[in-house]
């Protein structure tokens, strides 16, 4: 798994939790009482769960210590568990397993995807959101920047940064297991006052294994250089000078 920077993933805290809200309103469930947010980074998308269902008892698991220290300084009354979600098994079930953003980092969603709603208790749901923009500029072109001559030699096999599927694959894994199935698509148009937010966005995520792999920080400034030069024809300024950033996600909630 990446390294990870929680001030630097903050920077964009409300682009970021907007899904995890819209996530959560989209749950049909009155009162799940215990909760688990696979993923849980910081701790901002468990608020938004604490927020939806105050009564709950929620627990927060995710692989940074970096991450979980934020999420226990600023949010200590609640349970929190440095594990892998890719192998994480609840002790009992939960009445609502939610992730935003984290399944993406995991391989073999036909596997992990049923394994995970197995976690989830009689009468509960599954909820989950995964970035749908694999091939949008900004993954293809740092694909692209690694196998260039210039920086090739620095990565060996490329690491496997992304894993998501269709809404189809999606259905078709939950739906033999599940009461209801609801999929959706959302593509969040975000407003960024420079090329440099989007440079920086992708700093705090999914650039994290492709800099992980370079040798030093005077490495990272160059990558990053030329990354920016790559994605400038892409984001063009407006008319105020901000640039439109789109990131289409795809969403899922599987009722047990």
């Amino acid at each position: 798994m990446p390294t990870w920077d929680a001030t630097l993933y903050l920077r964009f805290e409300k682009e970021r939790l907007q899904p995890a809200i819209d996530l959560a309103a989209r749950v049909a469930l009155d009162s799940p009482q215990r909760i688990v947010d696979l993923g849980c980074g910081p701790g901002t998308s468990t608020a938004v769960l604490a927020r939806r269902w105050p009564g709950a008892a929620l627990t927060g698991v995710d692989t940074s210590q970096a991450m979980l220290a934020t999420a226990r300084n600023d949010f200590p009354q609640w349970e929190w568990i440095a594990a892998d979600i890719g192998t994480w098994e609840a002790h009992q079930p939960f009445n609502l397993v939610f992730s935003n953003a984290a399944l993406q980092w995991v391989p073999d969603h036909r596997r992990q995807f049923a394994r995970l709603f197995d976690q989830v208790a009689p009468g509960g749901a599954f909820a989950a959101q995964v970035p749908d923009n694999r091939d949008a500029p900004a993954h293809a072109l740092v694909r692209e920047l690694a196998s260039s001559e210039a920086w090739r030699g620095f990565f060996g096999s490329p690491p496997r940064t992304w894993h998501s599927h269709t809404s189809e694959f999606y259905y078709d894994v939950l739906s033999p297991r599940a009461s209801d199935v609801d999929i959706w698509t959302t593509e969040y148009l975000h407003v960024l006052d420079s090329l440099d937010g989007v440079v920086e966005w992708y700093r705090g995520t999914g650039l994290r294994p492709w800099l992980d792999a370079l040798p030093d920080e005077d490495a990272r400034r160059r990558f990053l250089a030329d990354y920016r030069r790559l994605l400038a024809p892409h984001f063009a300024p407006r008319a105020d000078g901000r640039v439109l950033f789109p990131f289409p996600r795809l969403f899922i909630v599987a009722y047990r």
